[in-house]
C-alpha cells in the first residue's frame, strides 16, 4: 500500500482578512497544501507557531505597525527550521535584501497569479528560493553583490558563475542550460559553494551572499 502524500502546513500572516482567507481557500484545494491558520499579526503568528507543527509561513510584509522584519527577527527564536515567504503587496529593494539576510526563501508580489503563488511554495518547499526578478535585480544591485562576486577569490570561475545564476533564481536544470554543463555539474558545484560558506541549502547561500558582500557605508 502506497504511503500518503506528506502535506505541507502552511501559516497565513497578513492583515487584509479577506486576502488570507482567499489565499486560504485557494491552497486547501490542492492535496498537498494545508493552511492551518491564518491570522492579521505577529504576536497571533508566533502563538500558533507555538503550538502547531507549521512547514511554511507566508507572510505579508506590511502588517501596519509591525513589518515583516519584526516577525522574520522574532521566529528565529520560536521556530527557527520554519520557512517564510514573503507575500506582499510592494517591498522597497533594500527591505527585500533585508528580508533575504533575515532568512526569507523568497518574495512574493500579490500582483501575480494565483498559479504562480502555488508553483512558488512547492518550489520552496523543494529547497529552491524564488524571488520576483526585478525586484531582486534591484536589490542585489543596491547591496553591490555583482562587483564583488567577480572579484571573489574564495570561488572558481565555474562557482561564481553558478552562483550568479542562484542569485537569479534559477532552478539547477535551468542554470545547466544557461551556462552549458550538465545538471550533475550544477549540482556538485553547488556542494563546493555550500562547503566554502558554511551553509546547506539555497537560501542560506543567498543570504550568506548578500551578507558578505554588503556595501559598507562610505
Amino acid at each position: 500500500m502506497s504511503s500518503p502524500t506528506k502535506t505541507t502546513a502552511i501559516l497565513i500572516i497578513d492583515d487584509h482578512a479577506i486576502f488570507r482567507e482567499s489565499v486560504a481557500r485557494l491552497l486547501d484545494r490542492e492535496p498537498d497544501l494545508t493552511v492551518v491558520g491564518h491570522v492579521g499579526g505577529v504576536d497571533e503568528g508566533l502563538a500558533i507557531l507555538a503550538r502547531r507543527r507549521i512547514d511554511l509561513v507566508l507572510l505579508d510584509f506590511d502588517l501596519g505597525e509591525r513589518d515583516g522584519l519584526d516577525f522574520l527577527r522574532r521566529v528565529k527564536h520560536a521556530a527557527a527550521a520554519v520557512k517564510v515567504l514573503i507575500v506582499t503587496a510592494e517591498i522597497q529593494p533594500h527591505q527585500a535584501a533585508d528580508a533575504i539576510r533575515a532568512g526569507v526563501s523568497g518574495v512574493f508580489l500579490k500582483r501575480d497569479s494565483a498559479h504562480s503563488l502555488i508553483r512558488i511554495i512547492r518550489d520552496v518547499m523543494a529547497g529552491k528560493v524564488s524571488f520576483d526578478q526585478e525586484l531582486f535585480a534591484q536589490a542585489i544591485a543596491d547591496e553591490a553583490v555583482a562587483a564583488p562576486l567577480d572579484n571573489d577569490n574564495r570561488f572558481s570561475d565555474r562557482q561564481r558563475e553558478v552562483l550568479a545564476r542562484v542569485l537569479e533564481g534559477l532552478a539547477n536544470k535551468e542554470i545547466a542550460a544557461r551556462i552549458g554543463i550538465t545538471e550533475n555539474s550544477v549540482k556538485a558545484t553547488l556542494q563546493h559553494l555550500f562547503a566554502k560558506t558554511g551553509v546547506r541549502t539555497r537560501s542560506q547561500l543567498v543570504r550568506v551572499t548578500l551578507e558578505r558582500n554588503r556595501r559598507v557605508p562610505p
